[in-house]
């Protein structure tokens, strides 16, 4: 493992109209061949803003090549156990900003990174967790994990599957929460390479026996897929069931057999109301952007909750949602990245 420093410098702080703060570098933790950590000194200025809960994120604004990216990037560092801020990025075939922060990120470079948001966070029981992470879905989890293990009584199960050995983010970490918790914290490693891919079978068997528990998800969308339905089939309640997905769901294209329902969608943002055409296949976040307005976002997965807005007037259909309850729903509050309306017109009002 490869680490550079560099010592902290306290400033005043300074955020921009979008909302994102000047950051600094203060460590590079070469994790694996393919994962980066960036631990980032916050200025005592800036504490109470980048104050997070684990398992949460934050977002990050980049300049590559002359062109803005955002990225979202969970913390995996455990806010009860360490005073700095850390993510982790695993590099990614085709991820132009995955593969720029672990190829160009240095320390003493200053990167612009948003306050921390998210909902997949503890919650207020003292019900064991049990944790699925594939990849680089470790990030949240290990801080989830760690937390639990710092600040509460609660015991923690992690069911951790990567592609071989090489490739396992944490494995030193994990070994040692391990040795220190022993009583309280389990960990059961599948590497593809040896255990094949993962089996509806396997994760039953993970979970056999600790039903009664708060179950927190993360990794590739495969993955997600098969721990959620067993968990479902195992009879667990949804409530108890916390997903964190980092691909950005697609929304379908519109069907061109399909007449056309919606036909202007009206945005109340701030002091400002808009009323705009509806462009068939656009989620209500894209149809506030073409409008003018700068709408709350982050993930754009419908799992962080950023860009909620209630509908209060006609329709609207989520595609996917793992940040809302079924109560939220029902007072017609919507994830408006994954939202498309389906009523002739459409109010929608952000909080």
């Amino acid at each position: 493992m490869e680490t550079a420093t560099t010592p902290r410098h306290d400033a005043t702080e300074v955020i921009d109209a979008d909302g994102f703060t000047s950051l600094r570098v203060k460590q590079v933790i070469r994790e694996t061949a393919d994962a980066v950590s960036l631990v980032f000194g916050v200025p005592e200025a800036s504490a109470s803003t980048f104050r997070y809960q684990a398992g949460q994120f934050v977002t990050l604004r980049l300049s590559i090549d002359g062109a803005e990216h955002r990225r979202c990037y969970s913390m995996s560092s455990p806010p009860d156990v360490e005073p700095d801020l850390r993510i982790t990025v695993k590099r990614d075939r085709d991820g132009l900003v995955s593969n720029w922060i672990n190829d160009k990120v240095a320390v003493g470079d200053v990167l612009h990174v948003a306050p921390p948001e998210g909902r997949f966070v503890l919650t207020a029981t003292d019900r064991d967790v049990v944790t699925f992470a594939g990849g680089s879905g470790i990030t949240p989890v290990f801080s989830l994990v760690h937390s639990t293990l710092a600040a509460t009584a609660r015991r923690a199960r992690l069911f951790y599957a990567n592609r071989d050995l090489d490739s396992v983010i944490f494995r030193d970490a994990l070994a040692d929460l391990t040795d220190v918790h022993g009583g309280r914290f389990e960990v059961q490693h599948h590497l593809d390479a040896h255990d094949g891919v993962v089996s509806p079978q396997r994760i039953a068997e993970f979970i056999s026996g600790h039903h009664a528990a708060e179950f927190y998800v993360c990794g590739p969308a495969p993955f997600m897929d098969v721990v959620e339905q067993v968990l479902l089939d195992a009879g667990v309640p949804k409530q108890h069931i916390h997903l964190e997905r980092f691909s950005v769901a697609v929304v379908p294209p519109a069907d061109p057999d399909e007449p056309a329902v919606t036909e202007e969608v009206t945005i109340e943002l701030g002091h400002t109301s808009v009323t705009a055409p509806y462009r068939a296949g656009n989620t209500l976040l894209q149809t506030a952007r073409l409008a003018g307005l700068k709408a709350p976002s982050s993930c754009e997965t419908g799992s962080c909750g950023t860009c909620i807005a209630q509908v209060v007037q006609g329709s609207a259909r989520m595609l996917n949602n793992d940040a809302l309850d079924d109560d939220e729903v029902a007072d017609g509050w919507v994830v408006t990245c994954q939202t498309l309306p389906t009523s002739r017109t459409v109010r929608v009002v952000y909080d």
